[in-house]
Formats: structure tokens, sequence, C-alpha cells
């Protein structure tokens, strides 16, 4: 087997060898490959190759590559967990876990689509609606979130419908949402067909020919395509803009390392996460260990059942990197650009190539210093350079664009972006709820929030780092008829115990990630960079409901825990219509002696929750523009000037700007006079 760097995943070889000797181990029975990936190795085994690394010294062995398994045996029912050894051939670790759910793939969907469509009752019900001639209907099958009406022992869907009037392949279903729903059990057999409500005080009902009305055609409208071959109005006043590197990128990669401009990093992929940043120096100097999105929750405001049951934990309930898209197909990414790909494999544990999945290029951001000196009239000006590692998801309705840039400042900014298509409900033509915005005829976008972790496994100068909590206040008055009273000093305090934070904006709240051995030779301060939050609300749901028991992460903005290998996923492991806490708060609370853990001067993590409130808008629809979310890590004393200072000064050389003259301007130069 060719040499592979530790945090590199799987090779398809890899994933064959694992299938192979897990299935070995399960002789006469049928198993159901649902992850086969690189386990990670433990981060003590790990530093002491990255530091040879870094340091260009001779490498020590590597840690093991240990594949992690997750599989069933025969059905979906026995489900379990195995760790294989590759290089020793052989399963070191088994674990049953039955009760937990794996996550629900798009191979899954499209069988329970089938399923439902094919039920009796669900085609009886669809008879009884008399759609117009041609329409075809759509099942959109979701994840099932628990509202305790159910048992949530066994893997179930609930499947929304909805109508295209259009036999377009990419009409948008979404604008004709039916008024029934149906629930569907992990042998994929419907078990109930429900009317759903249209006003605020509608109960759910059986779904049947007597209970079902006929569909309203006074709500078929033209204004709900976004396609371009069935919404043709586009502008004509756009002209092509190119990007152009004539020297070519001044980024270099080998295999799944990346160099550019002071920054060396290596680029990871996982099922679930998707892209993860490990390993970041900026000139040699530790910086971050590892960076990724642990989860993202999405759960939606309207109480009335069966709505409850919409909330997505898209990462843990359907994974960020088996929902990637190829980027190679549109144009998500522009100039000289280097793509990543990495592989999973089907059911049978048989590898699948995933193209493109990860994007890599550079940007023009704007200034990224300038100053004029009045006096002499002379501006000196740097325009900023930002190195892009971008992808893209798309989970049923919503697509998700997750970038980590980096700048030539030291920094990284973390950036967000929601977009995609809003997931709709049935409504009457004249009703209205308070928890959902009508966008359409019949069509009811509900409210509902999308909720981020952002997991920041910091190696600041090293491992052992503290978080310090700055504010700023004004000074204490001595004398109130002062006309100067205008001074204003900073308090800092030390985070000791793992434990939630709030952000503060009134004292201009500022976590710190510092190196407390390290000092800054011009401040005598230590080491660090400074985390700049997303501002942003906190889960609405109340603390009784599911949605809150099950999202622990998203009650506090920020977390600081101590490191554990196998904490990774700030809701826990395993959140496929998951009943009981787990994840952040959790782990808190289950430490030895029910004791927080230290956190100063120790090996740290810290998760930041941010997102948005998604109160739809008429302008979101038929597809949304991107709602943009950005979480910084900028250095606060980490250097002793201004990191930058050093980038090359912009010149009309090298940028080639086109001066562009109005009519007026053209005339005046060739001496044409206007006439009074």
């Amino acid at each position: 087997m060719a040499a592979v760097h530790p945090l590199d995943p799987l090779t398809p070889q890899e994933i064959t060898l694992a299938a192979h000797i897990v299935r070995n181990n399960f002789p006469g029975h049928s198993l159901i490959f649902r992850v086969i990936a690189l386990w990670e190795p433990p981060k003590k085994e790990l530093i002491p190759y990255l530091e040879a690394e870094r340091l260009k010294e001779r490498l020590p062995t590597p840690p093991l590559r240990i594949a992690q398994v997750l599989f069933y045996v025969d059905k979906a029912t026995q489900y379990c967990c195995g760790q294989v050894d590759l290089a020793q051939k052989k399963v070191t670790e088994i674990k049953n876990l039955n009760g937990h759910h794996a996550y629900v793939d798009a191979g899954e969907m499209k069988k329970c689509e089938k399923a439902c469509l094919d039920d009796s009752r669900v085609q009886a019900v669809i008879k009884a609606l008399q759609l117009p001639e041609g329409a075809v209907v759509v099942c959109d099958p979701w994840t099932y979130s628990p509202d305790g009406m159910n048992d949530m022992t066994r893997r179930c869907v609930m499947c929304f419908f909805y109508a295209k009037l259009s036999p377009h392949g990419d009409a948008n279903h979404y604008a004709y949402p039916l008024e029934f729903v149906a629930e569907l059990s992990d042998e994929l057999k419907v078990m109930q067909v429900l009317k759903v409500p249209s006003g605020m005080n509608d109960k759910m009902t059986t779904a049947d020919a007597s209970t079902l009305r006929p569909f309203d055609r006074a709500k078929i409208h033209t204004t709900s395509e976004y396609h371009p071959d069935l919404s043709t109005e586009r502008r004509a006043t756009v002209k092509p803009l190119t990007v152009s590197q004539p020297l070519g990128p001044s980024f270099q990669t080998s295999g799944n390392l990346v160099d550019w401009e002071k920054w060396r990093f290596r680029v990871g992929f996982n099922y679930r996460e998707g892209l993860v940043i490990h390993d970041v120096t900026y000139d040699n100097r530790r910086v971050f260990h590892r960076l990724s999105s642990s989860e993202m929750f999405v759960p939606y405001g309207d109480p009335r059942s069966p709505y409850p049951r919409k909330a997505a934990f898209d990462f843990g309930n359907n994974g960020a990197g088996v929902n990637a898209n190829n980027l190679g197909l549109g144009c998500d990414c522009l100039g000289h650009i280097k793509y990543f790909h990495f592989w999973h494999h089907t059911n049978d544990g048989v590898p699948t190539k995933m193209s493109n999945v990860v994007c890599c290029h550079e940007i023009d951001d704007g200034i990224l210093w300038k100053h004029t000196n009045y006096r002499t009239d002379n501006a000196v000006v740097t325009r900023s350079r930002v190195l892009v590692l971008q992808t893209v998801i798309t989970v049923s309705n919503y697509e998700y664009i997750f970038a980590f840039q980096f700048n030539q400042a030291a920094e990284i900014s973390y950036e967000v972006r929601a977009t995609g298509i809003l997931s709709t409900a049935f409504i009457d033509r004249g009703d209205s709820v308070p928890f959902g915005t009508v966008v359409a005829p019949g069509v009811m976008a509900p409210y509902h929030q999308h909720l981020f972790s952002l997991r920041i496994d910091p190696a600041i100068d090293g491992y052992e780092n503290s978080v310090m909590v700055e504010e700023s206040h004004p000074m204490p008055i001595e004398d109130p008829r002062s006309m100067t009273n205008i001074g204003y000093i900073t308090t800092n305090k030390f985070v000791e115990h793992e434990t939630p934070l709030d952000t503060d904006n009134r004292v201009g709240r500022v976590f710190k990630i510092i190196n407390e051995k390290i000092k800054n030779p011009v401040t005598g301060g230590p080491v660090g960079y400074k985390l700049v939050p997303h501002y942003s609300q906190m889960l609405l749901a109340h603390p009784s409901s599911y949605h809150s028991i099950r999202s622990e992460f998203g009650n506090y903005p920020i977390w600081v825990t101590r490191h554990h290998d196998d904490e990774l996923f700030a809701a826990g492991e395993h959140t496929l219509q998951s009943t009981t806490g787990s994840g952040l708060a959790t782990w808190i609370k289950s430490r030895k002696d029910n004791q927080p853990e230290s956190v100063r001067n120790q090996d740290l993590v810290v998760w930041h929750t941010f997102g948005t409130t998604h109160n739809p808008r008429v302008e979101d629809w038929p597809v949304m523009p991107v709602e943009k979310m950005t979480v910084t890590l900028k250095p606060v004393n980490f250097f002793s000037r201004n990191p930058a200072l050093d980038v090359p000064i912009s010149n009309q050389a090298d940028n080639k700007s086109v001066l562009v003259e109005d009519e007026a301007e053209k005339s005046a130069c060739c001496g044409t006079t206007a006439r009074l």
C-alpha cells in the first residue's frame, strides 16, 4: 500500500480493504456499509509527527491508519461501529449501536419516495385531490425529528408532498405544496397518511377521500420558476467579468498540502463535516490544529403537528460530505482553481469518487491597508489577496456554501452562505399564520433558524492555550461635572473551567485564545488570536422541547471544553431521531466527579454557535439570494507589527485597470463645446 499522510482521507484501496476485513468478521451475513472513513489518529500521537514535519526533521513512525466503519447487519436494525487496523488487516473493535441510527443518504431518500408514491393509500389521496391534468406529484422525504408521537428506536421518515404542473424536470415543485403527508417506516412501509392544517387553529387529521378537498386551481401561478428554461427574463446589462492571473496562481499544492503567502495547512474531508482544515501554521508558527464546521441545526417554528418533526441536523442526519456538490460543473469558483477530490463508497463498500468537492482559488478582497500623507499628497495602497477553500452542499431544498478564507494579514475568516429554495407548507388562499410568510398563492414559508457550530482546536504557538475574556468599560468618574470623563479601560478574565459563555456587545466582549507562556516582545503580554463572532440569536424553541433537548450547543454562542479525541460534533455522535441531550453540555456534565475540567493552560477547544433566524421574505422566493454569515479569527499581539507590511504595493502595471469615461468626458477631451 502506497504511503499516505496520517491526516489524508482513506484511499479507494483502503476503503476496499476495510470493507473486506469487516465482511469477513460476519460470515453468512449481508452488511450495509454506511461509513468507511479515516479514524483520525489520537492528537498525542499525531503531534510529534506534525512537529517533525514542520521543523523539517526526520519523521517518526507515523500513527496507525485506522478505518472507522459504521454498518448495518442484514437489515437496517442491527447497527454497529467497528475499527479496522489497515496495516495489521484486522478488526480491533466492534460496538453495538442499537437504538441509534445512521445518517440518511440520497439513495435511501429515492427509495422512500418510490415507496410512498407506490402506496395504495397515498395513491387514493392523490386521486381525491383531483389535480390538474398532467400534474406530477413529488415526494420530499425528511429525516424525522421526535415529537413524542412515534417510537424512535426504529428509523422512520416524514414524507411531504408537492405537485409539479410543468413536465420540465427542474420545475419548482415547492410552489405547489399539497395537503397531506405520510409517515414511512424503516421497512419502507407507509404507517399513516395525514391531512395537514391550513389556518392557525387547524389540526392534523387522517387523510382520505372524505377529509381532503379538490386542489384549488386558483393557486396556479407563473411567478415561482427559477430555472432559465422556465424563467427566461434575464438582464442584458451585465458584461463579462473575467479573473485573469497571467503568471498563474500564487499557491502551491502537494497532495492535500497547501502553501500560500506564509500559510501552510492540510485539506481534509469526511462524510459528515465535509471540509476540514488541519495543522495550520503561519510563517512556520503553529496557529490552529484543526478547524471544522461540526454541526448545523435547522429547527422550524411552526408548532402545529406534524411540523415540529421538521428539525434537521444537516451534518449528523444527512452528512455535509456526502451531499457536497461537484464544483466543476458550474461557476462556483473563478480564476485559477485547484480542485480536491475525495472518496466515499456504496452500501456494498465499493469506493466511489467524489470529484471537485473542494475548490481552492485566490480572490481580490479590496484594500488591505492604505495611507495618504496629506502633507505630501503621496498615497501608498496595498490590495488584499485572499485564498479561499470552498465547498457547497445541497440538502434537499437548501444550498450552503462553506468557505475558509486566509488573508495576508494572518487572519482566517469562516464564511457561510445560505441559498436555495425555501421549504414550503400548504395553506389555503386567504389564510395566514403568525409563524410563517405567504410567498405565493397557497405557499407558506415557515419561520426557522439555521444554527452552525464552528469547532476551533487551537495551537497558538503550542498546544497549551487559555481563553481570556476581555471587556471594555468606562473609567470610574471622580468629578461628574468634568467634561473630560471620556476614559475607558479593558478588564480581562481567564476562563478556568469548561463552560458556555455569552457574547455581549454592550461591553465589547472579546474572546482571546492565548498562550500565556509566550510573551509578545513589544507589549509584554501573551500572544494570541481573538474570535470575532457572528452575532446571532440563539435557539428560540422552549427548553422543554425536543428541539432544545437535542441541540444543546444552540443555547450559547461560545463554549470552551477540554480537548478529547472523540468529541468532534457539537450535538453528539448520533443525532438522527435522538431524544435525549448529547454533545457539549452533556460532555461537561459527565466529567469525572461531575466537575468541569480545567481549560487554563490546557489542550482546549473553542466552539462558536452562530447562524440566522430566517423569517422568510417574499424576496426569498422562488430562490433566495444568499444570506451571508462570517466568523473571523484575528491575531492579537501575535506579531510585533502589521504582518501584512511586506505585501507588495499595488501598481497599475500589474493591475492593468482601464479608465472608463462617460460620453460628456469623451466629448470634452476631443474639444467639443456644449451648446447652451
